[in-house]
């Protein structure tokens, strides 16, 4: 691409963003829906005029994963209430990690018997599957809540499980998929995946991340307060948002858990010299609010871009099985694992809460980029890749459209 080309986009894209917030407020679409749509007709156009829109299911998910990622993950964590994450991390951490891991098993064996083509849509494809669709993206949910003036609590669960849920997602996912890739090479040779070695992997993985980042983040905190001007403030911290993801990378474990918790290790000790530099916070949380907000936007306006109406027409029955299969994995997942903390008053999160955490479980960016990851040598890619995409719109035109109402009914006269 070339800085003409690159320049045109960034036009676009502001473009589009701008004419979808008209659109989104005349028709009480949220915005990601409207957007999707913007990008779908924005492709088609391009195409029938003759031009390439250059999109490549490769190249989109190194530009989600390298360049979108850590924005929408370091501006999720840099801003998230840390006093408030802090008080429900243990339920946090329950849903993120071990209702993740149901959901992904239910929704699996829901696949594969729904599905139910052994040779077509294995073990592995359906287990794939599950830990991509496990993922949740529930930003507008987020957004809208925040406007009803929704319980605070429930804000910060859904925010907090989405933060560390994506990083856990895309390890098991990367987990999965070298199985399945190293099977393919095998020629199905059937080689034996140990249970207590895939956990061994998976705890190395997340916390390894883990690690790095709160290392990264922490060093570069404390290197900050001998920073004056706000512009090399603006400078650091994008530095730590990328420093931390690539290193971690590098070492072969999680990007998203070390962007994660280097941004709460850097807005810590950022807010920690407050006193000294009043408006670096502000400055930065500006900043990130900026850059998170576009990224969103070429996030949904790409995805609208790459939909085919083949997928629809190839793979609709594998959509609907997905889509029930999702919805009931997620329901028992949260039900059952808020059912453990029912008994702690100080824990206990209400019935119409959980509701709108089940439903507000929405599938987003993260979902999209792994299935765009997936390689073409597997037989079943496209079915999972077809499944993604229903399940990501469904989310989109059904279920972020439907929890204004929602929330409204089953949280009417709470307050925060």
């Amino acid at each position: 691409m070339t800085i003409e080309h690159a320049i045109t986009a960034l036009v676009l894209i502001s473009g589009l963003s701008l004419l979808a917030q008209v659109i989104s407020r005349g028709t009480h679409l949220p915005l990601s829906s409207v957007l999707v749509l913007l990008g779908f007709a924005a492709a088609e156009l391009i195409i029938r005029a003759g031009f390439d829109t250059g999109l490549r299911a490769d190249n989109f998910q190194s530009l989600v994963f390298f360049v979108f990622i850590p924005v929408l993950v370091f501006e999720s964590a840099y801003n998230i209430d840390k006093k408030a994450l802090r008080e429900n991390i243990i339920i946090i951490l329950s849903l993120a990690i071990i209702a993740l891991m149901l959901c992904c098993v239910i929704a699996a064996v829901l696949l594969y018997y729904g599905i139910g083509h052994a040779a077509g849509f294995p073990w592995l494809a359906a287990l794939i599957a599950g830990a991509l669709l496990a993922a949740t993206d529930p930003v507008a949910v987020v957004d809208k809540l925040k406007e009803m003036r929704a319980p605070r609590r429930l804000c910060i669960l859904l925010e907090g499980e989405s933060l560390f849920n994506d990083a856990a997602a895309i390890v098991i996912f990367s987990l999965f998929l070298s199985m399945a890739v190293a099977s393919a090479n095998l020629d199905n040779a059937g080689e034996v995946y140990s249970i207590t070695a895939v956990i061994a992997e998976f705890t190395t993985i997340f916390f390894g991340g883990a690690a790095i980042g709160l290392i990264f983040g922490g060093v570069l905190g404390l290197m900050q307060r001998t920073i004056q001007q706000l512009l090399l403030r603006g400078v650091m911290s994008l530095i730590v948002a990328y420093g931390s993801f690539l290193l971690a990378e590098h070492f072969m474990v999680s990007g998203v858990m070390s962007t994660l918790l280097a941004a709460m290790a850097y807005s810590l000790a950022g807010r920690s010299v407050e006193g000294e530099h009043g408006s670096t916070d502000k400055e930065n949380t500006y900043l990130w609010n900026m850059l998170a907000f576009f990224a969103n936007v070429s996030v949904f306006l790409i995805v609208g871009a790459v939909i085919t109406l083949q997928m629809f027409e190839q793979r609709w029955l594998a959509m609907l099985i997905a889509i029930a299969a999702i919805l009931i994995a997620r329901a028992v997942s949260v039900y059952g694992v808020l059912a453990l903390f029912s008994c702690f008053k100080t824990q206990k999160v209400s019935l119409s809460e959980q509701t709108v955490m089940v439903w507000g479980g929405l599938r987003g960016a993260v979902t999209l980029a792994l299935a765009l990851s997936l390689p073409t040598s597997l037989d079943y890619w496209w079915t999972i890749q077809s499944i993604a995409f229903g399940v990501v719109l469904f989310s989109l035109f059904v279920q972020a459209p439907t929890m204004g109402l929602l929330s409204k009914h089953l949280l009417h006269g709470r307050d925060q």
